[in-house]
């Protein structure tokens, strides 16, 4: 069973609120987020209701400011919790829209991407085995996208508004 808290204050102070489902919109729960407790299971947290805006995968573990996380401000409005995965990952990337242009297949992560690919912006992807995270610069650092199975036909479909990919790893129950 997975559980996650979200507290106001930064290193857990402050009013919190406590959750172990999926929630759209935690705006009724708190005002603002600046640590997080993660005691169980894996999350997504969005920036934004409806699981929109910028995205945070939190794993087990301690989070006492939303610098922790990689985030750029305090603000959480929504959240998922995946289930781990334990099977084989693979993806296929493409540097067009609807699965256009070259491409080329990945079964494991990429701290840099332009050293593997020779392109920078990734249009589109076939998402075909496990989670996997994008990330916005190489090292696996700046913005987070979490893509479940399946084809994103353009990147807008995975959250983000600029192609540019610098960095991706595999979602595992341990990263």
């Amino acid at each position: 069973m997975g559980k996650i808290i979200f507290y106001e204050g930064r290193n857990f102070q402050g009013r919190h609120w406590e959750c172990s489902s999926d929630c759209m919109d935690t705006f009724r729960h708190f005002n603002c987020c600046n640590s997080i407790r993660v005691s169980g299971g894996h999350w997504v947290a969005y920036e934004k209701p409806h699981y929109m805006g910028y995205q945070y995968i939190l794993g087990p573990g301690e989070y006492p400011d939303y610098h922790n996380w990689m985030g750029f401000n305090n603000c959480i409005r929504s959240c998922q919790m995946f289930s781990p995965y334990r099977g084989s990952y693979r993806m296929r990337i493409y540097n067009r829209p609807d699965m256009m242009g070259h491409t080329m297949e990945f079964m494991d992560d990429c701290p840099n991407l332009y050293d593997r690919f020779h392109y920078r912006d990734i249009y589109s992807c076939n998402i075909m085995e496990g989670f996997w995270i994008f990330y916005e610069h190489p090292n696996y650092r700046g913005r987070q996208y979490f893509l479940r199975p399946g084809e994103y036909r353009a990147c807008g479909d995975w959250g983000c508004h600029n192609p540019m990919v610098g960095s991706f790893r595999r979602m595992r129950t341990v990263m």
